[in-house]
């Protein structure tokens, strides 16, 4: 093959890599779980407007979608949702209830019927929605958490645990419903039942902290007619997060706390594992499972620093064996039944898909969702895991993905242009997965650094911590210090450097923009641009005192908010940039952008603003993706001078 590689300019080389193929395969299977001995999960399809279907797996390895367009499993219950689906068997026939994301009622489902609700329609605010349903077929009844708007504000909302009936009588009767807790808290996660059924536990925290900030592990009794009784707080607390918690088959209480500055596994207080490693993170999603307890004592659990592996714990003698296999990541979603364990797992060189592991042999196997190579992998870039020094010293983790292609490279001496991401979040993380979208720029000679920034998870309390009242200044200096670091090295041309994020990631992008000049354009997407905009109503109430840590408190530093946020200090851009948005996003409004360029406007700045009708936060359409992609790709050639074949030019105005 080396003969045939042809010598060209970075930013041109064609590639089979198109912005469709990416959003194509954008988004992963998610929230795993067992129907009787079959494996079921949702699947996102994004060539039908980003909807998310149930698949069932067959005894037989046959997959197929359940539910038809146009129901979407999806739950909105803090806006970014839940475990949206449970299923048992009953009489031979699998019965499944799910949240449809349109209406958010709960429906119950039968395959070769259609799904019928059952829970009202509330007419107040956001309405009733619902996430992590657990079937109570004892009680003829779904148990769930129940979000309920109390008015037309955003935070004008209840939680509370909550049995639905299973026979329909609350579709037009919201009394029908009955509460099992009282809504002290404002957040709470699904009841975990124990073994003998006479245990609930549940997850618990309040405003201003985030789940990972610090939470209570609440257990009651459980009485005669499925009531909950006496909740009493056994763990936790304000500076403590337990991410998740459940109960081994002999009815001990298992929970993940980072107690000790790391998400370790526990029982009944006794630490199993002690490592200097995550078996937990951040609760993003009610229902997300790091570990799962086995029929045999034996702990299945998704593990690491940085990226994670599928392993299985035993708590007797702490000996944890991981799951050999190509996957270096695994998402927080894991169903066990019996001796066998399902997850969700990715590399650099495939997409997640479902895995399932025996623990009699400890062999894994892909059982659903298989990686199918749209292209020859050899298109597919190859990441370097490295570690940076930034300001006072301080460890910075980023994944490098070089420019890679097999039959051209770049005139000796050229140095590639290099997009620096910044993950969403910011309590987040950028996994160690094959991306499309990060090989859309690769396989044309563009380089991308994806920075864990201080405050990302994965590796400890104190590194996420980096980023309390400084959001804004360590995020924006690590990636800044990243992409300098390559320049310095000789990886980076030092002129043609950009940074792109969406969401938190959007947030430091613009920042980057209005408080360093090391980058020659940016992308910012569905961002925070306003801190006080945001902290004062412009957002949903999950978010809604995130600031109060990553800023500070308002009523204590008011300053701060105007100083840091890019809308006070659009004078200061100076350099080209593309701004899109979603027009339905209710955690990052559309008025932050419309603000921005109000400020923007007549400075002269080169850029482009593309608002998505129907989109909200996070894209899904494959149309939307498509589009985003091509216009970040013309920004960088317009400003870089690169020239890559077939991509429509992006319209940038002053």
């Amino acid at each position: 093959m080396g003969e045939n590689v042809q010598t060209s300019a970075y930013g041109s080389w064609p590639s089979p890599i198109d912005a469709a193929l990416a959003a194509a395969h954008d988004g992963h299977p998610e929230w795993l779980g067992f129907v009787g001995d079959e494996v079921w999960w949702t699947e996102p399809r994004p060539a039908e407007g980003g909807r998310r279907t149930l698949v069932r797996r067959r005894a037989d390895g046959q997959e197929e979608s359940v539910l038809p367009a146009p129901w979407n499993v999806r739950s909105r219950v803090i806006e970014y949702g839940g475990h949206p689906w449970a299923g048992a068997v009953v009489a031979g026939e699998p019965l499944v209830v799910f949240v449809h994301f349109a209406d958010q009622r709960l429906y119950r489902y039968e395959p070769g019927s259609e799904p019928r609700p059952l829970t009202p329609v509330s007419p107040v605010g956001g309405g009733l929605r619902w996430a992590e349903p657990q079937l109570r077929l004892d009680l003829g009844e779904v148990w769930c958490v129940l979000e309920e708007f109390t008015g037309d504000g955003p935070t004008d909302v209840r939680r509370v645990l909550a049995a639905v009936p299973l026979d329909g009588s609350a579709v037009r009767d919201r009394d029908a419903v009955r509460e099992l807790t009282d809504d002290r808290h404002r957040f709470v996660t699904g009841p975990r039942t124990s073994p003998d059924g006479s245990r609930a536990a549940w997850l618990a925290w309040d405003h201003p902290r985030m789940p990972w900030d610090g939470t209570e592990l609440v257990v009651a009794d459980i009485g005669s007619h499925g009531t909950l009784v006496e909740p009493r707080t056994v763990a936790g607390g304000p500076e403590e997060s337990i991410a998740q918690a459940d109960w081994s088959p002999d009815g001990r209480l298992l929970y993940a706390s980072d107690r000790t500055g790391w998400w370790n596994l526990y029982r009944d207080g006794e630490q199993l594992c002690p490592r200097e490693e995550e078996f937990g993170g951040a609760l993003w999603k009610l229902g997300h499972r790091w570990f799962a307890p086995l029929d045999s004592g034996l702990i299945a659990v998704v593990h690491g620093s940085g990226s994670t592996a599928l392993g299985i714990l035993d708590p007797e003698s702490g000996e944890l064996v991981d799951a050999a296999g190509p996957w270096t990541e695994f998402a927080p979603t894991l169903a066990v039944h019996g001796e066998r364990v399902v997850a969700v797992g990715a590399s650099p060189r495939t997409a997640y898909e479902v895995v399932e592991l025996d623990t009699r042999t400890g062999r894994a196997r892909v059982i659903g969702a298989p990686h199918d190579d749209p292209v020859d992998p050899a298109y597919y870039p190859e990441p370097l895991i490295r570690s940076f020094t930034g300001p006072d010293g301080r460890d910075i983790h980023a994944h490098v993905y070089p420019p890679h292609h097999p039959g051209h490279r770049a005139p000796g001496g050229a140095l590639p242009p290099y997009v620096v991401w910044a993950h969403g979040g910011p309590t987040g993380h950028a996994p160690l997965v094959l991306d499309l979208s990060i090989a859309y720029f690769t396989s044309r000679g563009i380089g991308v650094a994806e920075v864990n920034y201080g405050g990302s998870t994965g590796y400890g309390r104190e590194y996420r911590n980096r980023l309390r009242e400084q959001w804004g200044v360590v995020d924006v200096e690590d990636c800044a210090a990243v992409a300098l670091a390559l320049a310095d090295e000789g990886t980076a041309d030092r002129d043609r450097l950009a940074v792109r994020g969406g969401s938190a990631g959007g947030w430091t992008a613009a920042a980057s923009l209005t408080a360093t000049d090391v980058y020659a354009c940016g992308t910012i997407v569905y961002p925070i641009l306003d801190l006080a905009g945001w902290g004062t109503g412009e957002t949903h109430d999950f978010e809604s005192q995130y600031l109060e840590s990553l800023v500070g408190p308002l009523a204590e530093v008011p300053g701060r908010y105007a100083e840091r946020s890019p809308v006070e200090h659009a004078d200061r851009v100076t350099v080209p940039f593309l701004l899109l948005q979603g027009l339905d996003d209710v955690i990052c409004p559309p008025a932050q952008c419309e603000r921005f360029l109000a400020r923007i406007a007549g400075r002269q700045v080169p850029h482009a603003y593309i608002a998505f009708e129907g989109e909200g936060h996070g894209f899904r359409r494959a149309d939307t993706m498509t589009r985003a992609l091509e216009a970040e790709l013309s920004l960088y050639a317009q400003v870089f001078g690169l020239n890559p074949p077939g991509v429509p030019t992006l319209e940038l105005v002053k």
